[in-house]
């Protein structure tokens, strides 16, 4: 499943998110998207290969407090 991780905090790393995220199971990929001049623009992508393991991670992590914001966590969308 991929997930949409919004309102972090500009300072938030990959690796980071990786860390919080192999809490609740596997992690396929990271990608914290940026700006041109590299800078954080505050949400990220996250692929988890396991469904149940991810729909756990949204239910526990969307609201919680990391880096002094709270984290928008949810099932990403295809674009349209």
């Amino acid at each position: 499943m991929n997930l949409y991780i919004g309102n972090l905090n500009y300072n938030v790393k990959e690796s980071d998110l990786r860390n919080v995220m192999e809490e609740y199971g596997a992690v396929a990929s990271v990608k914290l998207i940026t700006d041109r001049e590299t800078r954080s623009k505050g949400f990220a992508f996250i692929e988890m290969p396991d469904d149940t393991e991810a729909a756990n991670a949204i239910k526990e992590l969307n609201g919680a407090e990391y880096v002094c914001r709270p984290m928008v966590v949810k099932e990403a969308l295809p674009k349209n």
